[in-house]
């Protein structure tokens, strides 16, 4: 069955543009234009994708985008006719997957659609693995630590499932920020390091003292859990 995508956006006509060009592109397509139908939609379909719009009545797209990373890991792509640095930070800080200022081609979103999605379909298709306290499953694209599920969001899953799958090499931002990021290369390099403090933070793993994830001052970041 092909991809289901819930959009959020109180911009009635932008909605029906945006569900009629990705349907063309052989997606499903779920819209709301208040965020509480929104989440109330989420909760009974289960998209594979949200698209968010920042700017909408009652609760903005940062509130919202909060409310379902308390319950879910879809990947989230968030929609602003700002454009600053500081919305970009906040939105990746509280767990947005990419972000894309209004006004934009409908083909750029759809191309950066197709390049989550591809992620995670790539790293469905590898096994689970152990690294002492961490066990990764990659096909499930879920991780624990001590026995504990960790809840990450697709671009925290692709960092460790990047790094993790070639134990030992140093990942510069560009090469890990290309796997993150798809079709938005130039973006801004920050990105890289807010979700590697998230990921730490959610294995419990001290920069200072790293059990599975090492700085390379000036490189970049490696993996070093052991498998077992």
């Amino acid at each position: 069955m092909n991809p289901l995508i819930l959009i959020i956006d109180d911009d009635e006509k932008l909605n029906r543009l945006l569900s009629d060009y990705l349907n063309d592109f052989g997606y499903r397509t779920l819209s709301a234009v208040h965020p509480e139908a929104g989440l109330k939609k989420l909760k009974e379909a289960s998209p594979h994708l949200v698209i968010l719009d920042v700017m909408m009545p009652d609760m903005n797209g940062f509130e919202v985008c909060k409310a379902i990373r308390q319950t879910s890991d879809v990947p989230i792509i968030m929609l602003t006719a700002r454009g600053d640095l500081s919305d970009k930070v906040v939105g990746l800080e509280i767990g947005a997957d990419d972000y894309l200022a209004k006004p934009f081609e409908p083909r750029e979103l759809a191309a950066r659609i197709q390049s989550i999605l591809r992620r995670i379909t790539k790293i469905g298709s590898v096994d689970a693995a152990v690294y002492g306290r961490l066990r990764i499953e990659f096909a499930k694209r879920a991780a624990s630590v001590d026995d504990r599920d960790v809840d990450l969001t697709t671009n925290e899953f692709t960092a460790l499932a990047l790094l993790a799958g070639s134990p030992g090499k140093v990942f510069d931002r560009d090469e890990i920020l290309q796997e993150l990021r798809g079709m938005d290369c130039d973006a801004f390099n920050r990105s890289v390091d807010i979700t590697m403090s998230r990921l730490r933070q959610k294995l419990d793993d001290d920069p200072k003292n790293p059990e599975f994830i090492k700085t390379v001052w000036g490189a970049g970041y490696v993996f070093i859990g052991q498998n077992q």
